[in-house]
């Protein structure tokens, strides 16, 4: 014999389902949680960290392998590490650091004054970083703001010179939104302005596959500003046009300790000659 159930228990059972069905578009709105497309939510402003696009735009493949030529081990970080045990990162053989101290003109770096000073302090030598944001505001402003929050140079022969880390972007489009030509522009204002105001040619830290497809593989640093490749290898790979050499080479993000680690190109002696300028 059929059961004839009543019109309150179907309403009840519908409303039921609508609360789930809004529940779980409200999961999916949370930060950090996949949007509806399946992709990733953009990360928070101000958490970008020197390398963070490099394995999902270049890959990652084996350990580097050891080279006849001498190199001296470095870490970066950033304030999502907080506080850094940098004397066991000292025990192990790291003798420079590098320290994000802003990022646009919006954001910095809370572990900074940790993380730069307790390198210098176990005896390293230590510099900072700025992560740009070329669709914020011009390399002017955002130079002036890093040699504001930390980025500055001081010739005590154990601060390194700034950094300008230049890379896709966390946010949104991997350009910023700029042509190749005013991309480099605005490295252009950003290198002259950090000059203009420390006396020091600054780093620029890029990958060759985000400078060749958002500069048009510009040559116009190769003679001024030294190079610091990103690429998780055996080894540095093709350069970006006009450096025929990397200073530095970023290779791993999985290192102990910080994750982030480093190989300058030369014994300690050349690591302190540019700290010297």
């Amino acid at each position: 014999m059929p059961v004839h159930r009543s019109g309150t228990a179907r309403r009840g059972r519908i409303a039921a389902v609508g609360i789930l069905i809004a529940f779980l578009a409200s999961l999916m709105a949370l930060p950090g949680t996949a949007s509806a497309a399946g992709k990733p939510a953009v990360p928070a402003r101000g958490t970008a960290t020197m390398g963070m696009g490099v394995i999902a735009h270049d890959g990652q493949g084996p350990a580097p392998h050891d080279t006849r030529v001498v190199q001296t081990e470095g870490v970066d970080v950033s304030g999502y590490q907080g506080d850094v045990d940098w004397t066991t990162l000292w025990n192990s053989g790291v003798r420079w650091a590098y320290t994000k101290a802003s990022e646009g003109n919006y954001y910095t770096n809370p572990s900074f004054t940790q993380q730069y000073n307790g390198s210098y302090n176990v005896g390293m030598i230590r510099g900072a970083y700025h992560f740009a944001t070329p669709n914020d505001s011009s390399g002017a402003n955002q130079a002036n703001y890093f040699v504001s929050h930390g980025g500055g140079w001081s010739g005590d022969g154990k601060t390194l010179p700034g950094v300008l880390d230049i890379e896709w972007n966390p946010y949104g489009d991997a350009c910023y939104g700029l042509s190749a030509s005013a991309m480099v522009a605005w490295i252009h204002d950003f290198a002259n302005t950090y000059k203009a105001l420390t006396g020091r040619d600054a780093v620029i830290y890029t990958a060759t596959s985000w400078w060749t497809q958002c500069t048009g593989n510009s040559a116009a640093f190769g003679a001024t500003n030294p190079l610091w490749i990103a690429r998780y290898n055996t080894t540095p790979g093709t350069l970006p046009a006009g450096w025929g050499v990397q200073t530095i080479w970023q290779y791993t993000s999985t290192g102990p300790t910080v994750g982030d680690h480093d190989r300058f190109n030369g014994a300690l002696d050349r690591v302190q000659a540019l700290a010297n300028g």
